[in-house]
């Protein structure tokens, strides 16, 4: 199991970076290896990759979030894939944009690619592209406003298993709620109803 995490300041306020990446669909335009992404619903996306010349379909879930702080997602299937991205208010004009992600590389091509970093590196890449293709716009390209709550909080239908929780994780990705990353800056409380399902593109 490998983990990654990499951080960016955006000049977008916070708002605009967490509406943009709720647009999942848009991801091919700034994620290398990322062929498309449909949104089957508005908690489960298709995906279709390409990593060190192995392509990849599958489907992942979104198992927490919650506008300006965070999304947290796990694939359904093989290959296995989790992460977490947060928003951080720096400043009313700058966000800082945290993924960490942790997945399992399968065959011997993937494991190479894997102890070459070449997933780090582009992962790296993908955050920087983020940056630049949110800043040239200046707007998000759409938003979802829905919350999702993570399995370990109360309400929550999502991540029932038979294996439990652990408490204080994102969503039964494995990575820690607190701790791990600095908590979200101040967020002005907000009454936004669900905007219904996410635009497609």
């Amino acid at each position: 199991m490998s983990t990654i995490e990499h951080s960016v300041d955006v000049n977008v306020p916070v708002r605009v970076a967490y509406n943009q990446w709720t647009q999942f669909e848009s991801f091919p335009e700034f994620m290398e290896g990322v062929e498309s992404i449909k949104q089957v619903t508005d908690t489960r996306t298709h995906w279709i990759t390409e990593i060190a010349g192995v392509k990849r379909e599958f489907e992942a879930e979104i198992t927490e979030q919650h506008p300006d702080e965070r999304i947290a997602w796990r694939s359904i299937d093989k290959p296995h894939q989790a992460g977490v991205v947060t928003f951080h208010h720096i400043n009313p004009e700058t966000t800082r944009v945290t993924l960490q992600m942790e997945y399992d590389p399968e065959g011997f091509v993937e494991k190479a690619g894997d102890w070459l970093q070449i997933v780090k590196l582009r992962i790296r890449n993908d955050m920087e592209r983020f940056k630049s293709f949110i800043e040239s716009r200046g707007s998000e390209t759409g938003g979802w406003r829905g919350d999702v709550p993570g399995a370990h909080q109360p309400g929550s239908g999502l991540g029932v298993s038979d294996d439990p929780v652990p408490p204080g994780t994102i969503g039964g990705t494995g990575f820690p709620q607190e701790g791990t990353l600095p908590p979200p800056g101040p967020v002005p409380p907000r009454n936004d109803p669900p905007q219904g399902p996410r635009p497609v593109l």
